[in-house]
């Protein structure tokens, strides 16, 4: 594939990289804004916290399917539509009278994330030369963490010193710019098999999404709640319809020689692992800052700073080294750097710790999660053909939206079942008893990514992981 000479990679990175800011940071922004909302509205959690949920099951669930109609229509013709889609909901975002309005939108702003993301990385990776992907995938990987790391902190100072509606405008001057940059500066693409498995592309969405609904009910009721299990129970039947559908059919949206690619298989176990502990973790962390430590929602996003801003120094430096030492090596020592920061911070938290004891740990699992971002999608994009890498991209970044919601369900029942039977979870020794047990817990799944990542074998962006010729057959 013929790349671009002269500044146009560098537009055509940053073409890519703001939307997909936009998207990472729209996962969390709207969680300090929450109060607000509610207040305008006069809405009960049950409702208000599908505002988040709206966005993130359409996010989740339409991933696999935006990456196969990007390879069949063009991956820049489905990054336009989905920039332009997550511009205008996000208009109507902001312009919601109603929180069934202003939830209707998130799903419709979800839906064009799902659209930008996986395509985004694909794009990017083509539009620079093969010895500088590492770097492109560093920017990607960086930006993507910066939009995670500021959300909250963006959201609770909007809201704070203007009003909740704004978290939605910002997007607008963003999406604005980024449509004509992207349609001058980016290169149109298609996979090498553009047939389209319809029945696939359903069963995939609909096991995902009702897979995260069922997760998100049961961080919120609990496990054993009759919709959590079957939301479970769908997602499994979906699950093995589409994996029949993927054995028998001609197209399936993961092409099965992937399956027995080891990088790219234990690379999405990283994804899962990784964010599982993440977003598990600082869930409850910024709660102790705002509850036991007395922090505002912008101050306790402030200190959670050391953490989520340190991939930003970390990634441009580590995607140096993906060659080097292997893509492998960085995402174990991510993992083991993140799962030490986590028990760190559970060994040394009292209702009355000091924030600055914390620093350290927060670095130190910031500096971790900077090796993840600069190892993981490197390697899921260097294990798969050129023509695959929307399909490899669809996947991972799937991976990681389902591993997050499951770190924060799982991680909520460790904590529910913690203070169960030990006064109030708002009393402050109670919240860090609870604290404790869901940190070590969250540190414990991502030193599993850790060993998993050790057993990636060192490939270099150079080489091409599988020669398998891609099959051209049509779906029925």
């Amino acid at each position: 594939m013929a790349t671009a000479k002269g500044p146009a990679p560098v537009w055509a990175l940053i073409a890519t990289s703001l939307p997909m800011f936009m998207v990472s940071l729209d996962n969390l922004i709207v969680t300090n804004a929450l109060p607000e909302i509610s207040r305008e509205f006069g809405v009960r959690q049950s409702e208000l916290q599908w505002v988040m949920n709206g966005y993130v099951l359409a996010f989740a669930g339409l991933l696999l399917a935006s990456a196969a109609l990007g390879d069949r229509f063009g991956r820049r013709r489905v990054f336009l539509a989905g920039v332009a889609l997550f511009t205008a909901s996000s208009i109507a975002c902001a312009l919601a009278g109603s929180v069934g309005m202003l939830i209707a939108a998130r799903i419709v702003q979800g839906a064009g994330a799902a659209a930008i993301l996986p395509v985004s990385l694909t794009l990017a990776v083509a539009a620079v030369p093969r010895r500088q992907r590492n770097m492109a995938v560093g920017v990607w990987g960086g930006v993507n963490g910066l939009g995670i790391a500021v959300g909250p902190l963006a959201g609770g100072l909007v809201t704070e010193q203007i009003d909740w509606n704004w978290i939605f405008w910002i997007n607008v001057p963003v999406g604005a710019v980024a449509l004509p940059l992207a349609l001058m500066a980016v290169r149109e693409s298609r996979g090498d098999n553009r047939t389209l498995n319809r029945l696939s592309m359903v069963l995939v969405t609909g096991s995902v999404v009702a897979a995260v609904w069922g997760i998100v009910e049961a961080a919120d009721h609990g496990w054993g709640r009759g919709t959590t299990l079957t939301g479970l129970a769908v997602a499994a039947a979906f699950a093995v319809g589409f994996v029949l559908s993927e054995r028998v059919g001609t197209s399936p949206l993961i092409p099965r020689h992937m399956y027995r690619v080891p990088a790219f298989v234990l690379s999405n176990v990283v994804s899962v692992t990784m964010y599982f502990g993440v977003f598990g973790s600082i869930y409850f962390l910024t709660q102790f800052l705002q509850g036991p430590m007395g922090y505002s929602p912008f101050e306790a996003g402030l200190r959670t700073l050391p953490w989520t801003v340190a991939p930003m120094i970390v990634v441009p430096v580590a995607t140096q080294f993906v060659d080097r030492v292997g893509g492998g090596v960085l995402q174990a020592a991510g993992c083991a750097l993140q799962g030490i920061g986590l028990g760190w911070i559970a060994f040394i938290v009292t209702p009355d710790v000091g924030y600055g004891a914390m620093v350290p740990a927060l670095a130190l699992a910031g500096i971790g999660m900077g090796l993840v971002f600069a190892g993981n999608p490197a390697t899921v994009i260097a294990s798969v053909r050129e023509a695959e890498h929307n399909k490899a991209s669809g996947a991972n970044n799937t991976s990681r939206e389902f591993g997050g919601a499951l770190g924060v369900a799982v991680l909520t029942t460790v904590f529910s079942r913690q203070i169960t039977g030990h006064g109030s979870a708002a009393a402050p020794g109670t919240f860090t008893d609870g604290l404790q047990y869901v940190l070590w817990a969250g540190a414990a799944v991502v030193l599993l990514g850790a060993l998993s990542a050790l057993f990636i074998k060192r490939t270099r962006t150079e080489d091409i992981a599988v020669e398998q010729t891609p099959v051209t057959a049509t779906v029925g």
